[in-house]
């Protein structure tokens, strides 16, 4: 019995060794979506300065399909033990599972989550041919033909599309959904007049507006942006309890040991809030979050019990 007991200190010894020397071996950062988005570019940033604070090679994985839950499925089959991570929008985690059957994972169950590195409010755009210039000239056009202004979003459940719908909900409003497969379609017919409005990430039409091709109309955050200081919130439109935040969120597969999962967020906490990577993200209307594993834990379940609320009322399918 002695000797069972000696074994297994010097086991459990050997265990905490090993996990503090973590990371001792290249880390995959898995992106469940193709290169060159919002997510794809937030985990490269992250995984750049990551590299350089723990001395270890840190891979971007990119695994599309099946809107994040092919990439979310295959991290949650990984081993705990801090070399497989994840990097994805709130869809994988908190949306996707409430719209598709045999989704390959459980989000209140299956991850470590580790921070939030950014959010961004969504921004209500109109189309060049589009009149309406303000909030209330929108919810007009919306009552007077009712189901017929079309509204583009980046597919089924994406935040756009979420946008939209709270955004009728609380004005008593319906329009066309039209969803496309991906932002940049989106954004392509709403510059061509094919579509009439959008609720688009405000990194990806921030430039569009700038140069006059796009109006923007709201925001969708709790506070107006930085980057376009002169654009009201839909609250202060008049458009009450529509507040949307797209997000980004760095998690692991469950049961990480307690070392590395400490040693993980001090990293990704300090690579999010590094002055260059900071000013980059603000400058393209991000906003630095930097939550801790507690805080993260906390908000995804209050986002996955808003949006299973919103999805069941508003009888929103993946279809």
């Amino acid at each position: 019995m002695k000797k069972l007991l000696i074994a297994l200190s010097c086991a459990l010894s050997l265990s905490a060794v090993a996990q503090a020397g973590w990371p001792e071996k290249p880390v995959t950062i898995v992106v469940p979506f193709p290169a060159g988005g919002s997510t794809d570019m937030v985990a490269r940033a992250i995984a750049l300065q990551m590299q350089t604070k723990l001395g270890q090679t840190f891979v971007v994985d990119n695994k599309p399909g099946a809107t994040g839950t092919i990439g979310a499925g295959f991290v949650k089959r990984a081993a705990p033990d801090g070399y497989t991570l994840l990097v994805s929008s709130l869809g994988a985690f908190v949306v996707t599972p409430h719209l598709q059957k045999n989704v390959p994972y459980d989000a209140t169950k299956d991850f470590d989550y580790i921070s939030v590195p950014v959010q961004a409010p969504n921004v209500l755009v109109a189309s060049p041919g589009q009149k309406a210039r303000t909030v209330a000239e929108v919810v007009a056009a919306l009552k007077a033909n009712p189901g017929k202004v079309s509204f583009a979003s980046s597919g089924n459940g994406s935040s756009d599309h979420l946008s939209a719908e709270v955004f009728w909900q609380q004005s008593g409003t319906e329009g066309l959904h039209v969803p496309y497969k991906g932002g940049a379609p989106a954004v392509n017919d709403l510059l061509g007049n094919q579509v009439d409005f959008s609720f688009q990430n405000v990194n990806a039409v921030l430039q569009h507006i700038k140069a006059g091709k796009l109006h923007a109309i709201a925001v969708t955050g709790d506070k107006r942006s930085p980057v376009l200081p002169d654009v009201p919130t839909l609250a202060e439109a008049g458009v009450k309890g529509a507040e949307v935040y797209s997000w980004q969120g760095l998690a692991a597969p469950k049961g990480l040991p307690p070392a590395v999962k400490e040693k993980l967020a001090a990293a990704a906490i300090a690579a999010i809030q590094e002055p260059e990577v900071k000013k980059r993200m603000v400058d393209q209307g991000l906003e630095i979050v930097a939550s801790t594993p507690a805080e993260f834990t906390a908000f995804q379940a209050r986002e996955w019990a808003r949006w299973k609320t919103l999805i069941e009322t508003r009888k929103i399918t993946a279809d």
